[in-house]
C-alpha cells in the first residue's frame, strides 16, 4: 500500500476534517479533502464532505473558518472548487448548483480595500481582488482562489475575474516569484516563497502577460523546489508547475518523503491531503476544474 492509499483510506474514513486531530471541523481541510476523495473514487465521503460545507454556508452564500467561526469568509472559494468537483463527477445532475451561486455571488460582492498609489508600495494598490479580512486591501492567495473559483463556476471572463488576474500579475515580483502580495516596500524588493507562488501559478493558468513575470515565476518556482522543501510549500508548488505541464521528474520521491516526513508532525493531515492532490500532477481538479467550466 503506497502513501497515496493509506492517506485516501484515512481521509475517507474521518468523521470530519479539521486542522488537527480532535480539533473543530473546518471548512478548508474539509473542502480540500472533498476534492481529493472525489478525485479518487471515494464518492460517499465526498459527498459526505460536500455537505457539511452545505451545512455551514451562511445565508448570504458565504462560509467562514470553520463550525465554530462563520468569519471571516476566505474559504468561500475552496468550498465553490469542492461544489463544482461534485457537480462535474455527477454526469449531467447536479446537486450543487444553488449553493455556488451564493457563494459566487457573495465573492462577487465583497472586494479588497483599494488605496492611491505611493512611492512607499511597489504593487497597484488600486486594482481589487479580494481580502483574508473584509475591509483590508487585497492580498495574493484569497484572491487567487477566488480566481479558481469563478474559472471554475464558468465566471473566467468575468470583469472582477479579469481585474484579479490582473492584480495577480501584477504582485508578481519582477524577476520572478511571489510574496503574500507586495512586491516593493519603503524601497525594499520583498523575497518571494513558495507557497503563494504555487497558488498564484495555478490561477494564472494559461494567462499571459506582457514582461514575462508568469514565466520568469515558473523558473523560479522549479528552482526553490527539493527534497527538503515543506509539505505545503512542495504542495502547491509542484501543482502550479503542473498547471503548465513543467513537473520535476523528481516529483514522485519529493513527494513520498514529504510525506513521511509530515506523519511526525502535529495537524499532518491537512498537510498529507495537499501533497495526495499535488501526486495527481495535471489532473489534480484544482487545474482541471477551471479549464473545464463545469458550472454556468
Amino acid at each position: 500500500m503506497t502513501w497515496i492509499d493509506t492517506t485516501i483510506d484515512e481521509l475517507a474514513a474521518a468523521e470530519a476534517w479539521s486542522y488537527r486531530a480532535g480539533a473543530t471541523p473546518a471548512t478548508e481541510p474539509t473542502a480540500l479533502a472533498a476534492l481529493t476523495l472525489g478525485v479518487h473514487g471515494r464518492t460517499e465521503a465526498a459527498e459526505r464532505a460536500s455537505r457539511w460545507l452545505v451545512e455551514y454556508q451562511n445565508v448570504d452564500g458565504s462560509l467562514g473558518i470553520n463550525a465554530d467561526q462563520d468569519a471571516p469568509h476566505w474559504p468561500t472559494s475552496l468550498a465553490v472548487l469542492a461544489w463544482c468537483a461534485a457537480d462535474a463527477a455527477a454526469n449531467g445532475s447536479p446537486r450543487y448548483s444553488e449553493n455556488i451561486a451564493r457563494a459566487t455571488r457573495w465573492i462577487d460582492s465583497v472586494g479588497g480595500k483599494p488605496a492611491e498609489r505611493t512611492a512607499d508600495l511597489g504593487h497597484d494598490t488600486t486594482l481589487i481582488g479580494w481580502p483574508w479580512v473584509e475591509g483590508t486591501h487585497s492580498w495574493m492567495e484569497p484572491t487567487a482562489w477566488c480566481v479558481l473559483a469563478l474559472k471554475a463556476s464558468g465566471q473566467g471572463e468575468h470583469p472582477r475575474t479579469r481585474e484579479a488576474v490582473r492584480l495577480l500579475i501584477d504582485r508578481l515580483l519582477p524577476e520572478g516569484g511571489a510574496n503574500y502580495g507586495n512586491t516593493w516596500v519603503l524601497g525594499q524588493l520583498l523575497r518571494p516563497h513558495l507557497e503563494p507562488t504555487g497558488v498564484a501559478l495555478l490561477a494564472l493558468a494559461g494567462e499571459e502577460d506582457q514582461d514575462g513575470r508568469i514565466a520568469k515565476s515558473r523558473a523560479w518556482l522549479a528552482s526553490g523546489l527539493g527534497p527538503t522543501t515543506t509539505a505545503a510549500s512542495l504542495a502547491y508548488g509542484l501543482m502550479g508547475l503542473a498547471a503548465s505541464d513543467e513537473v520535476p521528474r523528481q516529483a514522485d520521491r519529493w513527494l513520498a518523503d514529504a510525506a513521511v516526513q509530515t506523519r511526525t508532525l502535529v495537524g499532518y493531515q491537512p498537510r498529507l491531503t495537499l501533497l495526495t492532490l499535488a501526486a495527481l500532477g495535471a489532473e489534480c481538479p484544482l487545474i482541471t476544474l477551471p479549464r473545464q467550466k463545469v458550472h454556468g
